[in-house]
C-alpha cells in the first residue's frame, strides 16, 4: 500500500527503505511503500520534564528533592540509534516506549550528579543552597560527557525544593523558633540594660550638676565672708579714725558736739535723760 508522509518541522525524520536508510531530515515529506519502509520520527524541540527523588545528607539526613528540566536532542541520529522512535504513520504513534525512556536516562544521570552535591553538604547547607546545587549539577552535566551518548542537550536546571523529612522538619522549626525567642528575650534584655544605663547616666549628671552647684555655693560663701570681714575691717578701721580725731580735744567741747548731734537728730529721739552723774563724769575728765 502506497502512503503519504508529511513530517513536523520540529522532528528530525529517518526513513528506512528495506532495512536500510532511505533519507533523513528535518520535517520530511515523502511517499513511502508500507510494506518496506520504517519511519522513525525525532522530536528535536525542548522539553519539560519535572522530577523528585529522594537522596541522603553529608549528615546522613534524608532530603527529598523536587525540580524540573529541560532538554533538546541535539543529535537525532545518535538517539534514534539508542533507542527505538519508529511510529505508526497513520496513527503517528511510536511503536515502543523507548521515547519515555530518554528522559528517565537523563534524570539518572542529573540524579548521580546531585547526589554527590548534596552529600558533600549537611543538611542546612542543603535545605539553603538549592540554587547553587542546582548550577553545580547542571555545569557538570553540560561540561562533561554523560549526556553527548544520548545526543541530547540540557538546556535548563531547577530546583524548586529541597525538603527534610516531616520529623526532622519538625525538629528545625522547633529550633528556630527557639531561636527567634532567644534573640527576642535578648533584645528586650538589651533595652531594658540601655534604659538603665541612661537613667544612671542620666543621675550621674545630675549628681555631678549637685556637685557643681554645692561647690560653686561653698565658694560664694567663703567669697562672701571674706567680703563682709574686708567690709567690718574697713569700718572698724575708718572709726577708730574718726575716733581718733577726738581723743585731743576737751570733754567738753565733745560734749557740745554731741548735744548738737543730738539736737540735730532730736526728731528720731523718743526720750533723752540726762543725770547729774553725766556731768559729774564729764568735770572729772576736765580736772584731770
Amino acid at each position: 500500500m502506497l502512503g503519504f508522509f508529511k513530517g513536523q518541522p520540529n522532528d528530525y525524520v529517518l526513513r528506512y527503505s528495506g532495512g536500510h536508510l532511505a533519507d533523513e531530515g528535518q520535517g520530511l515529506t515523502f511517499w513511502y511503500l508500507a510494506a518496506t519502509t520504517t519511519i522513525v520520527t525525532v522530536p528535536t524541540g525542548s522539553c519539560d520534564v519535572p522530577f523528585v527523588f529522594n537522596e541522603q545528607t553529608g549528615s546522613f539526613q534524608d532530603v527529598t528533592v523536587q525540580g524540573q528540566y529541560t532538554y533538546r536532542i541535539t543529535a537525532p541520529r545518535k538517539t534514534a540509534a539508542l533507542l527505538d522512535f519508529s511510529i505508526h504513520p497513520l496513527r503517528r504513534e511510536f511503536r515502543s516506549d523507548d521515547p519515555q525512556r530518554l528522559a528517565q536516562r537523563i534524570t539518572n544521570l542529573l540524579q548521580t550528579e546531585a547526589r554527590r552535591a548534596i552529600l558533600r553538604r549537611s543538611l542546612e547547607a542543603a535545605l539553603q543552597e538549592s540554587e547553587a546545587i542546582a548550577c553545580e549539577v547542571q555545569s557538570r552535566l553540560q561540561e562533561s560527557a554523560l549526556l553527548e551518548p544520548l545526543g541530547v542537550e540540557l538546556l535548563t536546571l531547577s530546583l524548586l525544593a529541597i525538603r527534610p523529612t516531616p520529623e526532622v522538619a519538625r525538629a528545625l522549626e522547633a529550633s528556630y523558633r527557639e531561636s527567634l525567642l532567644r534573640a527576642a528575650d535578648e533584645a528586650i534584655y538589651a533595652r531594658r540594660a540601655a534604659a538603665v544605663e541612661e537613667e544612671r547616666k542620666i543621675k550621674e549628671n545630675e549628681l555631678a550638676t549637685d556637685i557643681l552647684l554645692e561647690r560653686q555655693r561653698q565658694q560664694y560663701i567663703a567669697l562672701q565672708g571674706e567680703n563682709l570681714e574686708k567690709e567690718a575691717l574697713s569700718k572698724a578701721h575708718a572709726l577708730q579714725l574718726e575716733l581718733g580725731s577726738y581723743q585731743s580735744l576737751d570733754p567738753r567741747l565733745l560734749l557740745a558736739l554731741s548735744m548738737r548731734e543730738l539736737a540735730q537728730n532730736a526728731g528720731n529721739i523718743g526720750n533723752l535723760t540726762i543725770t547729774s552723774e553725766l556731768f559729774a563724769s564729764l568735770m572729772e575728765a576736765k580736772n584731770a
